[in-house]
């Protein structure tokens, strides 16, 4: 379990991380989602004793990281998978990490199997593609068998068998009992990956919740409806207090109605449906509503005339 009592850091004037408490329970994928700039990095730095607080605590299973005598034992984790040494093979980096935590060599050749690198682990890391050098990191957040992982943004650089892979390796860790927390900004594999979601925005906690919870709260929800006898299915769910919005594709959706519901109606009045779908946002779509007014870094749109435009001759 990892624990954060209003944890706090400050650079100068700029406040990365503000007051954040939150606990990041075993037993499931933890979610940790917020915009660019809004204080994720710093804050698992401060986890791992990287960046030290202004003020505020964390405590990995009730103590401090640096309290940890072969921390690779309790706590695994993946910030940067460049940060091996490039120099040496991908055995030697897990061997060094592996002897400094009094953690048996065989360990070693068992994480390189089990990320997929055992051909290449004579190899310097230096000469391995992103996505063998995300693979050797996750070997390492691995090695000491821990009960707590952290990984942030663990598919870059993997090919789809290898986004599968990590996924699958998340769900089944957490499956075990061990505390699982995972950064991300790619919306739709958080959404098959974790259970539930801590959403900060400028350094603040947003939300700490579940996913179906997080999307429910965050997302409008609707039935859509096409049907060939639009005036009367009109009348009829207007009739029972469900008046319907007409799309531009000349469907209809109606707000606080279920399907069933609505089949029903239909079904009562002899009205052929054509579709009937229950629609609910995606979580990429209810993290922008709900992160709307915490975004720090806006982009916009180039409208300005390119390089020669309008100019005679160009």
């Amino acid at each position: 379990m990892i624990e954060l009592e209003g944890l706090t850091k400050r650079f100068g004037a700029k406040t990365a991380v503000d007051g954040l408490s939150f606990t990041v329970r075993p037993g499931m994928v933890t979610g940790f989602l917020g915009p660019n700039g809004a204080g994720k990095s710093t804050t698992m730095r401060m986890m791992l004793d990287l960046d030290a607080p202004t003020s505020g605590t964390v405590r990995i299973d009730g103590r401090h990281y640096r309290d940890l005598d072969e921390p690779l034992k309790y706590i695994g984790a993946l910030l940067d998978a460049k940060a091996m040494h490039s120099g040496r093979s991908a055995y030697n980096n897990l061997l060094c990490l592996a002897q400094s935590n009094r953690i048996p060599e065989q360990r070693v050749g068992e994480v390189l199997d089990t990320v997929g690198l055992t051909a290449v682990a004579r190899k310097k890391s230096k000469n391995f593609s992103m996505g063998m050098g995300q693979r050797l990191g996750i070997a390492a957040a691995l090695l000491g068998d821990p009960r707590i992982l952290m990984f942030d943004e663990p598919v870059n650089g993997l090919d789809p068998e290898g986004i599968h892979w990590i996924r699958n390796v998340m769900k089944q860790l957490a499956a075990e009992g061990r505390t699982v927390f995972v950064s991300s900004h790619l919306m739709s594999e958080m959404a098959l990956t974790a259970d539930h979601l801590i959403v900060i925005g400028q350094g603040k906690l947003l939300a700490d919740t579940s996913m179906a919870d997080f999307i429910q709260r965050n997302s409008r929800s609707y039935v859509r409806l096409r049907t060939p006898q639009q005036e009367l299915v009109r009348d009829v769910l207007a009739g029972a207090g469900l008046p319907p919005v007409q799309t531009d594709d000349g469907a209809l959706e109606i707000d606080g109605a279920s399907t069933e519901r609505v089949g029903e109606l239909a079904a009562e009045h002899g009205i052929v449906l054509h579709e009937l779908s229950a629609q609910r946002a995606s979580l990429e779509e209810a993290f922008m509503r709900m992160t709307a007014g915490a975004v720090e870094y806006h982009a916009h749109a180039d409208t300005r005339p390119r390089w020669g435009a309008g100019v005679k001759g160009a």
